[in-house]
Formats: structure tokens, C-alpha cells, sequence
């Protein structure tokens, strides 16, 4: 089993379910070993009484838009800490220890925040990340990963005066301190009142950022628009209709969708030691299922199938697309399906 490495973070400002959110999941699902596993909480919305209507319209747009790649879903109620179903249920989070990719979207971020930190659900959360797991935040899910949480709702609709709650700190382990704002852009105020910077606008949140540690990086993400990190490779890239900004201090930066940078430009980076931030019986178990999730991946195939695939592999080297796509097809039908993604090709036997 080849060592284990954390997978891709995508924190994306709006637009989940339209057109610009398909094209960042299919490509962050490209990215991953087959079969997708998508896991997606309830948690941020979990004080909605429509909280599973609104993750299922999720899975069901996964499900509808990216049926080529057969994603096997499950939605974790998780809705709210000290609950039956709650995040610190191991029944309830289960489906968690076998997802590649873990979704979380619309809500409250200091909800999320609040009812999601230091649960079984989180720590399960970043131990699958740290065995290679896709993350996926959106919203008011990707609000809530920063070191501080912008109270949206308290502010925008309940009039409470501009302030910080504390965040989740996904990356904190990494060195990075971020603070991430999504709707950066919003513009249904219209001319009368500005929405920008996740509705709470730019006049309110420009002295909040000078109560900020100074070694913070503001995130600042258009609406469908997403920022992917790339941790491994070490690199940041935007996709969608819009830009991104980096807020240091008194400067910004911009990021026009298509853009490329280095992580480093978010802050110093460090490397956690596996487990690190876990709690240990969370982590073994985390690392007992992705050892034998593995183990099954890395069964033995007849030596006519691996040839084959050597075969394909070297054709697609060569640019030969028609040897490439006969070759597919002779996989296909021995019954093994192979993927290709920018990393090379994959393979997986066909049930059935």
C-alpha cells in the first residue's frame, strides 16, 4: 500500500448544485481512485427543519450530474451536538470511515462551528483527509473551517454588532491560519445595500479584519467560484466564473478564475505527523479501515489483465488514442474498467 497522503481541499463561494459546482466536483472526483465514495453532512444546516431536504438535494445533484462515475452516497444526519444522531454517534458518522469524498455545504457557520468541533464526526473528518480523502466545503461549511468564523447570520439578520466566533482551524495543523469568506462578491443588495463579503458588506467587515492575528490570511471567494488546494503538490487553484482574494494586512491580491499559486502564499506550511490533533482511538480506527480498504484495491489480477494495462499505458504515452481505446475495451471486456486522471490510470474490477 503506497504511504497515505492528504487529499485536496475545495473550499467553493457559492453555486454547489449549478453548473460551475458540477465542473469542481467531476474534477475533483477525477482525481480520486474508484469508486467514489461521497459522504455529505447535515451539520451546518442542522438547525433547519429542512436540514435533510437540503444535504439529499445535494446527493441527488451528484448523483444526476455525475452518474458517468457512479457515486456510491451517503448523507449523515449529524445534525446537532448531544443528539441521538448526533456527530458523536459512531453508527450515525459510520458511512464516514469509508468516504473518499466529504461534502459539507449551506447553513450557519457558526452552527457548523459550534456543533461540529471536537466531535467523533471531526476528528473522523480530518483523519480520513489525512489518509487521502477529498474535502469538499461550501458556504457556510467553508466559513466555518477558519480560525475565526464570520457570524454571518447574528450579523446580517439578528443586528448584532460586527464580532468573531471561533472556528474549526481545518488547517491549522498545516501552519496555515485563514480565515475563509465566500460570497465575497454578492450583489443582491443592489445599489441600496451592499451584500458583499458574505452579506454583511464591505463597511462592516473592513475593522473586523484589523482584529485579526496578524499572521492571518483572509480568504476571499467569489460566488461560484471555487479555491483548491492542492496540499501534496503544494499549490492553489481557482475555478469558476470568478476570482479569489487574498486579504494580508492592509494589502490584496487577486486570483482571476484559471489562476495558479503556490500555497505558501496563504501563510508558512508545516507538516503534521500522522495522527497528529487526533484523538488516538479515532485515528486507529480511521487507519484500520483505510488499511483494509486498500488491501482489497490491491487484490492480485491475471497477468493478461496487468499486461493489458502496462499495454494502455505505454499507448497513451505515446499519444496512440485508438490502440489506447481498443485496449479499454479488451479490459472491459475481461471485466475491469479503467480511469485515466492527470496522475495516470486506475483500475477497478466491474461487479456484477
Amino acid at each position: 500500500m503506497k504511504e497515505a497522503r492528504p487529499g485536496m481541499v475545495s473550499f467553493l463561494g457559492s453555486g454547489e448544485a449549478a453548473s460551475t459546482g458540477r465542473r469542481v466536483h467531476e474534477w475533483l472526483f477525477q482525481q480520486l481512485a474508484p469508486p467514489v465514495r461521497a459522504a455529505i453532512l447535515e451539520t451546518p444546516a442542522g438547525f433547519e427543519l429542512n436540514s435533510a431536504y437540503v444535504a439529499g438535494h445535494i446527493a441527488d445533484f451528484l448523483r444526476a450530474h455525475l452518474q458517468n462515475y457512479q457515486p456510491q452516497i451517503s448523507v449523515i444526519p449529524a445534525r446537532r451536538r448531544g443528539a441521538a444522531e448526533g456527530p458523536d454517534n459512531p453508527q450515525v458518522i459510520a458511512p464516514l470511515l469509508k468516504a473518499n469524498y466529504i461534502f459539507m455545504g449551506a447553513g450557519s457557520p457558526t452552527y457548523a462551528a459550534r456543533h461540529l468541533g471536537g466531535t467523533r464526526a471531526w476528528y473522523t473528518l480530518l483523519a480520513r483527509h489525512r489518509l487521502g480523502a477529498t474535502l469538499s466545503l461550501a458556504s457556510a461549511a467553508a466559513i466555518a473551517m477558519g480560525t475565526h468564523t464570520l457570524p454571518v447570520y447574528e450579523i446580517y439578520k439578528a443586528g448584532e454588532d460586527p464580532h468573531w466566533r471561533p472556528g474549526l482551524d481545518l488547517l491549522g495543523l498545516y501552519g496555515l491560519r485563514l480565515v475563509i469568506v465566500t460570497h465575497w462578491n454578492n450583489t443582491e443588495g443592489g445599489a441600496h445595500m451592499d451584500t458583499s463579503r458574505c452579506y454583511v458588506g464591505k463597511a462592516r467587515l473592513d475593522p473586523l479584519l484589523s482584529l485579526l492575528p496578524p499572521e492571518t490570511t483572509v480568504v476571499g471567494i467569489d460566488e461560484h467560484t471555487a479555491i483548491i488546494m492542492d496540499l501534496v503538490a503544494g499549490s492553489c487553484s481557482v475555478m469558476g466564473v470568478g476570482g479569489v482574494t487574498l486579504v494580508h494586512g492592509r494589502q490584496e491580491e487577486v486570483y482571476p478564475s484559471g489562476s495558479t499559486f503556490l500555497l505558501q502564499e496563504l501563510g508558512p506550511v508545516r507538516w503534521p505527523d500522522p495522527g497528529e490533533g487526533i484523538p488516538p482511538e479515532v485515528w486507529h480506527e480511521a487507519l484500520t479501515s483505510h488499511t483494509e480498504e486498500h488491501a482489497e484495491e490491491e487484490e492480485t489480477i491475471p497477468e493478461e489483465v496487468a499486461s493489458l494495462i502496462l499495454s494502455r499505458e505505454a499507448a497513451r504515452n505515446q499519444r496512440d488514442w485508438a490502440t489506447a481505446d481498443d485496449l479499454r475495451e479488451r479490459l472491459a471486456a475481461l471485466g475491469y474498467r479503467v480511469m485515466d486522471n492527470p496522475e495516470g490510470s486506475r483500475w477497478e474490477r466491474l461487479r456484477g
